[in-house]
């Protein structure tokens, strides 16, 4: 007979206590052990964390509904079943689409042409996504095996990198060894580091730093690795620079990323929405949530009906105050205007306003009702700084292909890295970008086929050799603007139409999650009162995360999931490799042009020798006199002659003096 469960199981003890963090924060203070930290540091990632916390009370009774099912909504599913022990029957996702995925699209074939409108460029520290995909089962590998095992198959045997990161002058490929920044550059990179999050407010990118670092490799590397505009957010821009501090040193050529092998759609979708499916979670199309019923009772507030027009009729669906909702605010790719070789898209959203019958409305009633739930007008705006359009190219045999076989680090047809992520022409009025993935990037693509992906980031000036904005132009016009970058010659251009079919996606919100943003412009996840309602998504508030990624979507849902149900398990703040030494060593060199920094050659005459050495990168090899140029780098800092500089010269050799002789 099977053990009974015990009753300390289904005990009020497997509840989170009153007051318990599930979002820390590790910049909110310092951390050290003592007797009262029953739990690890709050940004501590290893299989320690890997534990499976227990239900609480009432769990099987209770019911979910989730608007949206892209990968917020999924990971909201997937972790309410995997840790917070719901009946997956209790699970309903709602879309007002026909299919889930959400902005994790990947459509159409080889005749039509195939549709992407972003792709996925993922880092090693993505740790919430990492940590849902080792128990989704993998799409292609044998039972047993999960998606990130066969990620891990793929990236592992087949190192990415870019050899033509940056190009000019019709098809050269640019230098890009260096960051280009000058000391001027450095420090107020060092400084915005160094700024509280609170001093940073809703300032841009391009009121703080100076008109020469718009200039710079960095910024051209930076922006069009990210789509940064220099009118978006510089508290985001801070955030990512924590974030990738440890992959600095990567930017320029794409070595710091590891991608999948398929499109976003089949590669993390597909395999997360069959094992829902086969869990018995419930999806619900053709639904569109527009507003929610609260009962308030003084700070409290309890969803009891969203409201949604299912199949184009108005609906009121009850939900019980002991269950969930998860809402997605705003949305990236809403309001996508497409078109083809011959038609150039044509948005039907206006400059300033969504519309009622947009995928923001459910934002916008819920902030009408009350500050709580955040501003999200600051974000849906003002869409000529919230926009850019993307092209995706279905290639057969061409001059464009042989060009292609030139710039890529493999052949394009042997399954493995191509480009290594997107070739920028920085001189591109259009600031376009060009890229082409492991193939098939599609599991039914054809071997005679290659699919490219092409986006830009400015969008109101007219193109180098088409004379129209990106917007206005037809594919067939943006395929010859790209042949002219590439230095595909125009008796070529015809040959390169008649064996390429092109889809655009014009998206208006793309970066919205970009635009400036002050304290409380965006909500929490679990807004202050809220007893049984979590935002989740890219328009919500966390402690250090960035946005524009697929963890930061997953993060939002766990901490929802943990939340509400009350689990007594924390999700972790991001890895902590921005306060690792090594990766602060890499950072600093890479910032400084891949030249040895101020104070680097210090470091090896006290370590060069030690155990530590290996932590050190390594100096040039022809470096010359260790003390010439110790005196070389204050100078540089503090100017020729200064008398500090003598002063720290001689305080130099004379502890130099001491250490040899110790």
């Amino acid at each position: 007979m099977p053990r009974p469960t015990p009753e300390w199981i289904a005990a009020q003890a497997n509840a989170a206590p009153q007051g318990f963090v599930h979002a820390p924060d590790t910049t909110a203070g310092y951390w050290c052990q003592r007797a009262e930290n029953t739990l690890p540091p709050p940004d501590f990632w290893s299989p320690y964390a890997r534990n499976r916390p227990l239900p609480t009370p009432g769990v099987a009774n209770r019911k979910a509904w989730i608007v949206g099912s892209g990968i917020a909504g999924l990971a909201a599913a997937f972790y309410l079943i995997r840790d917070g022990h719901m009946p997956p029957e209790n699970i309903t996702i709602l879309d007002a689409a026909q299919i889930e995925g959400g902005s994790l699209d990947g459509a159409g074939d080889a005749e039509r042409g195939y549709l992407i409108r972003g792709g996925r460029e993922m880092n090693w520290n993505y740790d919430n996504l990492w940590d849902l995909f080792q128990d989704v089962p993998a799409l292609e590998l044998p039972a047993g095996y999960s998606v990130l095992d066969e990620y891990r198959w793929v990236n592992d045997r087949d190192p990415n990198y870019s050899k033509a990161r940056l190009m000019h002058q019709q098809g050269a490929i640019k230098d890009f060894r260096s960051f280009g920044l000058s000391r001027k550059d450095q420090w107020e990179i060092v400084r915005l580091l160094l700024k509280r999050k609170d001093e940073v407010g809703d300032a841009t990118i391009d009121s703080y730093f100076n008109a020469g670092f718009f200039e710079t490799n960095f910024w051209a590397l930076f922006r069009t690795m990210f789509a940064f505009q220099p009118w978006h957010s510089l508290l985001e821009m801070k955030l990512y620079l924590h974030r990738f501090l440890d992959s600095v040193d990567g930017f320029a050529d794409m070595s710091v990323v590891v991608f999948p092998k398929y499109d976003q759609f089949d590669s993390f979708v597909r395999p997360l929405t069959k094992m829902l499916r086969e869990q018995g979670v419930c999806f619900q199309f053709d639904t569109r949530a527009y507003d929610l019923d609260f009962a308030v009772e003084g700070e409290k507030r309890t969803v009891t009906g969203i409201r949604a027009m299912i199949g184009g009729a108005a609906t009121v669906l009850p939900v019980a105050a002991e269950d969930l909702v998860f809402v997605l605010p705003g949305s990236m790719t809403e309001g996508t205007a497409y078109g083809d070789m011959d038609r150039a898209p044509v948005l039907a959203r206006g400059a300033h306003d969504p519309g009622a019958d947009s995928d923001w409305t459910l934002w916008r009633n819920l902030a009408a009702q009350s500050p709580l739930f955040g501003a999200p007008d600051r974000f849906c705006g003002d869409v000529a700084r919230s926009m850019w359009e993307s092209a995706t190219l279905t290639c057969r045999p061409s001059p464009l292909v042989d060009r292609l076989k030139e710039l890529a680090v493999n052949d394009p047809y042997s399954g493995r890295t191509v480009t290594g992520g997107i070739l920028t022409f920085t001189d591109s009025k259009w600031l376009l970008s060009v890229t082409c993935n492991r193939q098939p990037h599609f599991p039914d693509q054809p071997e005679d086929v290659l699919v490219l992906w092409a986006y830009a980031l400015r969008m109101d000036v007219a193109g180098d050799k088409v004379a129209k904005a990106m917007p206005d132009c037809t594919g067939r016009e943006i395929l010859e603007e790209i042949c002219f970058h590439l230095g595909i010659g125009e008796d070529q251009v015809g040959a390169v139409a008649e064996a390429t079919k092109v889809r655009l996606a014009l998206m208006p919100y793309i970066t919205a999650e970009f635009m400036p943003r002050a304290a409380g412009d965006r909500p929490a996840v679990v807004p202050e009162g809220c007893t049984n309602l979590a935002l989740v998504g890219q328009f919500v508030e966390t402690a250090n995360d960035i946005v524009f990624t697929m963890e930061s979507s997953i993060r939002t849902a766990r901490i929802g999931v943990y939340t509400l149900l009350g689990v007594l398990k924390q999700v972790p703040d991001i890895s902590p490799t921005q306060y690792d030494i090594r990766n602060l060593l890499r950072g600093a060199r890479a910032l400084n042009n891949g030249e040895p920094f101020p104070g680097e050659r210090l470091l090896h005459r006290l370590l060069g020798k030690s155990y530590f050495a290996h932590i050190l990168p390594p100096l040039p090899e022809k470096d010359g006199d260790a003390l010439h140029r110790v005196e070389e780098e204050l100078t540089g800092l503090f100017g020729r002659g200064s008398q500090w500089v003598n002063e720290a010269a001689d305080t130099v050799r004379g502890w130099m003096a001491g250490v040899k002789e110790r």
